[in-house]
């Protein structure tokens, strides 16, 4: 009712006038606007402008974004490099994508990718390299959302249920209750077998069952009671030889304790897991509470091609079995490869690379010599069939793309060197990778924590070195691989691992900045490629005309620039430092004056009539 209004003033920019506000009132502003997507190799980017940190000081109470996806080709891959994101996939052609905060003050623009394709399984890829460097890629692989049951490939589920003392009253209820759960979700060429165990081992059926018989199966599981020891080693194997056939073979395991009965040793367990176990099992691990051996659960599901999940004090047993076989209900592809011809790649996380399930997406990220055309050949089987996916142009760029790439690539390979770590071992050789890389990309570890002290040297090898001796004891071998902070240290491995987006810290000793990283020592913002003992640095004073001869000339440096008063960058190998000074400085345009409309002269005009 009351009059608004929105114009042009020049500069790409619009300036709206809201009156009345009254005294301690709100007024709502809703802008509405149209925009044309490209699809581009079948792949949309959309960029909604989040940033408001050149615009205000202070926090916001609540950041909410939602975007409904339709379309008339199949959704396949979405993905934002720049937010964590929830997606809730409707059908085919339609889903609906969120990301919330509050009290934050967002520093990077909200960015999304889809794809959309016919295919049965949908291929895109982003790249990104910078002149004389080796590049990073992301390749995004997403099946149909919506099959029908000649495509599913028909799968093995074999449960091993933790029935000791300690499990007993609300966590074996819980249990059960997962168990059943999952049998109601078995598809008709599916089979199944229950093993339950404390000091002895107990099984449903002397073979793998057929769906058909999940009735009776849960009369069974209903009549399971706690008491006695935990028996790992001996259900473990006896699960192990029932797996038969080529089919997936899915060992869903879930324990609250220690190995107490048989085999005690964790060591030991491992290996004649690793002896026993053919190459069709998929080892799906749950560590219920904190008193497990996340050694032992971390080492046999990595091993065997699977993930370990940890349902701690308080969270739902069943939510969280539940949530986790409805990803893997569907499988679709098995025992998946990936090859690229064409274009030299390299260093590839995940690895090995998982089965591809309905409705869910593969991200592979990994390193490439020369850009180019190349052919990337997806390979798997289906219901023991080989299956061969060929993409015969996928670009792999030669200057610039997407520069958030390499920050994800390296949050993902120090996830995989740390489980390395815990679980096999220290390597002096990993360490000191995952400490380049921590430094380059501002991607705090256990090794790391110096990172934000600015009286540590982290600019040359030597200090990186030292440091990383003296801080030897905070090294993941140090920890512990029984209770709260063991459980603690896995999930924060397996996030890094299977990040979706890079690391990024949030101290205020580190600036992100696109690719680099920023450190503040003795008030200068120092780019961590910077090596004082081997670069000699370049002197350029804000505001002068060799300053503004350099934006002119490269203006994405701006971005680097800007990270404050004092910075120490290297751009096309040369380290300058940027200081504030009273040299030679160049005229900047004044701003055009604001426009006035009509309507805006003629209220003017009006309030100055008024008494």
């Amino acid at each position: 009712r009351d009059p608004g209004l929105l114009e042009y003033v020049g500069r790409n920019a619009f300036q709206a006038s809201i009156y009345p506000i009254p005294a301690w009132s709100e007024k709502r502003v809703q802008l509405g606007y149209s925009q044309v997507l490209r699809a581009e190799s079948g792949l949309v980017h959309y960029v909604y402008p989040l940033n408001t940190e050149r615009f205000s000081s202070r926090p916001l109470e609540e950041v909410a974004v939602t975007i409904d996806l339709q379309s008339r080709v199949p959704i396949k891959a979405i993905y934002s490099p720049s937010h964590r994101i929830v997606v809730e996939r409707m059908s085919e052609t339609s889903a609906r994508v969120s990301y919330e905060a509050s009290d934050v003050r967002p520093d990077t623009d909200f960015e999304l990718y889809y794809s959309i394709s016919k295919d049965d399984v949908g291929l895109n890829l982003l790249s990104y390299k910078e002149r004389g460097e080796d590049g990073f890629f992301l390749l995004l692989v997403a099946p149909k959302v919506e099959v029908g049951q000649q495509t599913v490939v028909a799968k093995d589920v074999i449960f091993v249920v933790d029935t000791s003392g300690s499990m007993e009253g609300r966590k074996l209820e819980q249990a059960k209750a997962a168990v059943e759960f999952v049998l109601d979700r078995l598809y008709v060429e599916d089979r199944f077998n229950i093993i339950s165990f404390d000091t002895t081992v107990r099984t449903y059926a002397l073979r793998l069952r057929p769906a058909s018989e999940r009735a009776e199966a849960q009369r069974f599981v209903r009549s399971l009671y706690a008491g006695g020891g935990t028996n790992i080693d001996r259900a473990l194997l006896d699960a192990l030889d029932m797996a038969e056939g080529e089919r997936p073979q899915f060992i869903i395991f879930l324990t609250d304790g220690l190995p107490t009965e048989g085999v005690t040793d964790v060591e030991r367990i491992i290996d004649d897991v690793a002896r026993a176990a053919p190459g069709n099992v998929r080892l799906f691990t749950f560590g219920v509470g904190y008193d497990v051996n996340t050694l032992l659960l971390d080492t046999i599901s990595q091993t065997h091609r699977g993930a370990s999940a940890y349902v701690e004090p308080g969270q739902s047993i069943e939510e969280e079995v539940a949530a986790f076989y409805t990803k893997i209900s569907t499988p679709l592809l098995s025992d998946v490869r990936l090859r690229v011809r064409g274009v030299t790649v390299e260093d590839m996380y995940p690895y090995p690379l998982p089965d591809l399930f309905a409705g869910s997406q593969l991200l592979v990220v990994g390193r490439y010599r020369a850009g180019g055309d190349a052919k990337v050949v997806l390979q798997g089987t289906v219901n023991g069939e080989e299956r061969v996916f060929l993409y015969p142009r996928v670009e792999f760029t030669e200057r610039g793309g997407e520069d958030s790439i390499p920050r994800l690539w390296a949050t993902r390979k120090i996830g995989h060197m740390l489980k390395e770590i815990r679980l096999r071992g220290e390597n002096r050789e990993l360490i000191d990778s995952i400490v380049s890389l921590s430094v380059r990309y501002g991607i705090m570890t256990p090794y790391t924590s110096f990172l934000v002290d600015d009286h540590q040297d982290i600019l040359t090898d030597a200090g990186r070195k030292r440091v990383v001796e003296e801080n030897w004891l905070a090294a993941p071998s140090a920890m512990p691989f029984t209770g709260a902070r063991a459980v603690e240290d896995s999930k924060a491995q397996s996030n890094l691992a299977g990040a979706e987006v890079g690391r990024e810290s949030t101290t205020a000793e580190i600036k992100l900045v696109s690719t680099k990283t920023f450190v503040l020592r003795d008030g200068v913002w120092t780019d961590t490629v910077y090596d004082p003992q081997k670069m000699r640095l370049s002197r350029l004073q804000f505001g002068s005309a060799t300053y503004f001869g350099l934006l002119a000339e490269n203006p994405q440096w701006g971005r680097y620039f800007a990270v404050g008063d004092r910075v120490i960058v290297v751009l096309g190998g040369t380290a300058y430092q940027i200081e504030p000074g009273s040299g030679e400085t160049m005229d900047t345009p004044e701003p055009p004056p604001p426009v006035v409309s009509i309507w805006e002269w003629f209220l003017g005009q009006f309030r100055s009539l008024l008494p």
